[in-house]
C-alpha cells in the first residue's frame, strides 16, 4: 500500500514513525513550510520534516492546498493508495480527498465526536474530563465530522499536564493508526457514522489564560493551569506584573490548617476574604492563595522577564506578602 502522510508537530511525527517502523511504502511527507523562530528567528522545520529527512523520505511544503492546482496534480502523480493525516495543519479540498483509492485517514486526539477542532487535549484538560481518547476516522470536507473507524481510550490523571497527556496521546496515536491501516488492508475495515452530539475545541487565545479569581472555582483555575501547561501558561498580575502559574495544588481549608495549625483562630474570617488573596507566603512553606471553593497551592511559577521556577526559589527573590491580591 502506497502511503502519503501530511503532518506537522511532534504529535504527528509520531505517527509517521509508527507507520515507517511498520515497514509501510510511505511515497512522500507533506508538512508545513519551514518557520522563523527564536530571538535569530532562524528558520526551523517541523518535527515531522525533521524525522522525514534523517529517514530519506520525499518531503513536500506547499504554503497553501486549496486551489494549488500544481500541488493537487502532483499528488495524482504519486497515485497513494492511502493518505494519512495527522495534526496537518491545514483543511485538505474535496480534489485531494478523492484521489486515494481507499480515501484519506486522520488521527485526531479525541473520543470523537467530542472536542472537533483545533485544540482537543488542551480543551479535554481545562474542561476537566476524565476520561479521553484517540480516534481514526475517514476525512470528509467537514471539520472532524467524516466516519470513525477505530477508537483507543484513556484516563487523564488528575494533575496531567496538556504536555503529558500529549506524550501519551501521540503515542496512542501512532499505535491506533497501524491497527487502522492493518483494518484497511484487510478489505473489511469498521466504519461508524458520528453522532449529533458533539464539541468543539477551537484554538486557544491568550485572553483565556488570564486566571479570573472572582469567578472561576479553585477547581477551574488548576484545569486552566494544567491545561495551558505548556503552551502559554495560565496569568495574573501581581502589582502591575505578570505571574504566569505552571503548576499547582487545589487544598481544602483544612489541609490548611494542617499545614499552619496557627491559622485555626481566624479560619473563620476566610469566607470573608477576597478570592485571589495570598493567605502564606514563605520560601519553605509555599504559596497559597484564597479561591473560590477552595485554596490554591502554587508549586510552579514564573516572574515577569523570568524564567519558570519552583515556588520556594521565587520567593526567596521575591517579597509577596499575606493580605496582598493577585488580579
Amino acid at each position: 500500500m502506497k502511503i502519503l502522510f501530511m503532518g506537522t508537530p511532534d504529535f504527528a511525527m509520531e505517527s509517521l514513525k509508527s507507520l515507517y517502523e511498520a515497514k509501510y511504502e510511505i511515497i512522500g511527507v507533506v508538512t508545513n513550510p519551514d518557520k522563523p523562530k527564536g530571538r535569530g528567528m532562524r528558520m526551523v522545520a517541523s518535527p515531522v520534516k525533521e524525522y522525514a529527512l534523517e529517514k530519506g523520505l520525499k518531503v513536500y511544503q506547499p504554503e497553501k492546498v486549496r486551489k494549488n492546482e500544481e500541488f493537487i496534480n502532483e499528488i495524482k502523480n504519486l497515485n497513494p493508495d492511502l493518505i494519512v493525516v495527522v495534526a496537518y495543519g491545514k483543511i485538505l479540498p474535496k480534489e485531494i480527498l478523492e484521489i486515494p483509492k481507499h480515501g484519506c485517514i486522520n488521527v485526531h486526539a479525541s473520543l470523537l465526536p467530542k472536542y472537533r477542532g483545533a485544540a482537543p487535549i488542551q480543551w479535554a484538560v481545562i474542561n476537566g474530563e476524565k476520561i479521553t481518547g484517540v480516534t481514526t476516522m475517514y476525512m470528509d470536507i467537514g471539520m472532524d465530522t467524516g466516519d470513525i473507524i477505530l477508537t483507543k481510550e484513556t484516563e487523564i490523571g488528575g494533575d496531567e499536564t496538556t504536555g503529558e497527556l500529549w506524550n501519551r496521546l501521540s503515542k496512542m496515536g501512532g499505535e491506533l493508526l497501524i491497527e487502522t491501516v492493518k483494518q484497511i488492508e484487510s478489505g473489511n475495515p469498521p466504519r461508524t457514522k458520528q453522532g449529533e452530539d458533539f464539541t468543539l475545541a477551537p484554538m486557544l487565545d491568550k485572553e483565556m489564560a488570564r486566571i479570573n479569581w472572582e469567578e472561576n472555582t479553585a477547581n477551574q483555575i488548576h484545569n486552566l493551569v494544567r491545561g495551558l501547561n505548556p503552551i502559554m501558561g495560565a496569568y495574573t498580575f501581581f502589582n502591575g506584573k505578570k505571574l504566569k502559574l505552571w503548576k499547582v495544588k487545589v487544598k481544602k481549608e483544612e489541609e490548611l490548617v494542617e499545614k499552619f495549625p496557627e491559622l485555626e483562630e481566624y479560619l473563620f474570617k476566610l469566607k470573608d476574604v477576597m478570592e485571589g488573596t495570598i493567605l502564606f507566603a514563605n520560601d519553605k512553606k509555599g504559596l497559597f492563595i484564597k479561591a473560590k471553593e477552595g485554596i490554591i497551592e502554587v508549586k510552579e511559577i514564573q516572574g515577569e522577564n523570568a524564567k519558570r521556577m519552583p515556588i520556594g526559589d521565587f520567593l526567596r527573590g521575591n517579597e509577596i506578602y499575606v493580605g496582598e491580591v493577585l488580579e
